[in-house]
């Protein structure tokens, strides 16, 4: 099953959904501030993506943290991300072991085409 990752009330996850539900996929949406991902669950993600792919350095969070110009730790950027999940870039969209990061339309068409045949 394809699961998206994010907040519900952010335009690239309405993006998203709008994209998904006009071309017929099903999904199941998990969101963060609601049911925040395990430090497990985090750690997964960013063994398959990278922590500089899941993490949106531009958002309102960053900035309102003072993290910008900082030169944090990998394990120290990974424990602001675990305490902040706002801060993931959106959407994510997992299928099994494959995870595409953000909305471009083009890029998920093609990485469901590759995982998610339907």
């Amino acid at each position: 099953m394809l699961q998206i990752i994010g907040i519900k009330n952010c335009n690239s996850m309405k993006k998203t959904f709008d994209w998904l539900d006009e071309n017929g996929y099903t999904y199941d949406f998990r969101d963060v501030k609601k049911d925040p991902l395990s430090r497990e669950e985090l750690a997964s993600l960013e063994g398959r993506v990278s922590l500089d792919v899941l993490l949106n350095r531009r958002g309102m969070k960053w900035r309102t943290l003072g993290l910008a110009g900082k030169d944090l730790s990998n394990e120290e950027l990974f424990n602001q991300l675990l305490e902040h999940q706002t801060m993931i870039k959106r959407p994510v969209v997992v299928y099994n072991d494959a995870v595409i990061v953000g909305f471009d339309e083009s890029a998920l068409e093609s990485f469901l085409k590759e995982y998610a045949h339907e």
